[in-house]
């Protein structure tokens, strides 16, 4: 009776202990202040990047052909994936197929070579 273990009812189960434990402190107005710069420059080096794109209009004039073109080139590869993979089938199963049958045939040898050398002596 030594080694029954009965659990304690009074401990409280501990249901939050896998939640993350949130800073509640407000941030200081400079560092506010410098966050808020630093996107600002963000934004403003993304919209310059964007304005030194040539011929946007163009761009978005031949977006849909393109999309049609690339499904188009996405679809051939399939296929192409589709005939390199059935030639790896074709070569590999072919191999499997001759290593059973030289297996076979070497097993078939062994058994007639034991059966002509048994001597029957009465």
């Amino acid at each position: 009776m030594a080694d029954l273990n009965i659990p304690n009812l009074n401990i409280k189960s501990d249901k939050n202990i896998f939640k993350k434990k949130l800073n509640l402190r407000r941030k200081s107005n400079r560092r506010l202040f410098t966050e808020s710069f630093l996107l600002f420059i963000l934004s403003a080096l993304l919209v310059f990047i964007n304005y030194l794109i040539p011929n946007k209009n163009l761009l978005l004039q031949n977006l849909p052909s393109t999309f049609n073109k690339s499904f188009l080139l996405l679809i051939d590869l399939f296929s192409y994936l589709y005939e390199i993979f059935l030639v790896i089938f074709i070569f590999v199963f072919s191999f499997i197929a001759l290593i059973l049958m030289i297996g076979s045939l070497n097993r078939l040898f062994r058994v007639f070579k034991r059966k002509s050398k048994q001597f029957v002596y009465k």
